[in-house]
């Protein structure tokens, strides 16, 4: 489902939103509470108050709900650039775009990350994972081509440029949910762009 700030989304479109979340959450939820094999489609969908076939009407698996979080998260990165003031520098751009989706996010303890990462490396998952990735950086190279005035068909700079956010964002996300001590996610991500509009120099 594409996810854009074109427009404001009428009552429906809210709602089925709104749905959405609550069912790929409740997966992700129930999965860390009891384990990726001990969910089922029906238990997420009486979590999240709707029929096993209005799960089965958003999503093919389990798998898929689980990705769709974060195919959402980074869709809106994408709107969420489009949206920024036109004069603004690019990665300062980005930044900001991707910030305003991470914003908040506060350590968590041990066992929710440890029960993610393991529920990170079902093939299922870490596949859906990867299109969802894929997808949204495509969605991004083409926000990016818009404000640089390029042409991801012919031009190699916003697809490397969408690659480099789309790498920082996993890496980060990888390394927040194995910190140890636990560190909050938006500051992790905050110093992830710094480093790469420093170019990345050696520490």
């Amino acid at each position: 489902m594409e996810v854009t700030e074109e427009a404001p989304l009428g009552l429906r479109e809210r709602k089925k939103l709104q749905t959405r979340g609550a069912l790929s959450w409740a997966v992700i939820r129930l999965s860390v509470e009891r384990g990726w094999a001990n969910v089922t489609v029906e238990d997420a969908a009486a979590a999240a108050n709707v029929s096993d076939r209005t799960f089965r009407n958003y999503f093919s698996s389990k798998a898929e709900a689980v990705a769709a979080r974060h195919l959402d998260r980074m869709l809106l990165v994408a709107a969420g650039l489009r949206a920024r003031p036109a004069g603004e520098p690019l990665w300062d751009a980005i930044t900001g775009a991707v910030l305003s989706q991470f914003a908040g996010g506060e350590p968590q303890g041990h066992e929710w990350t440890d029960a993610i990462q393991l529920m990170l490396t079902e093939p299922d998952v870490a596949g859906e994972v990867l299109k969802a990735s894929a997808t949204a950086q495509r969605d991004l190279a083409v926000a990016i081509a818009a404000r640089t005035g390029t042409d991801p068909a012919h031009d190699l700079y916003p697809s490397l440029a969408a690659a480099a956010t789309n790498a920082a964002i996993t890496t980060v996300m990888d390394h927040w949910l194995r910190a140890d001590p636990p560190a909050a996610i938006e500051a992790l991500m905050r110093e992830a762009f710094r480093q790469i509009q420093a170019g990345l120099p050696v520490p």
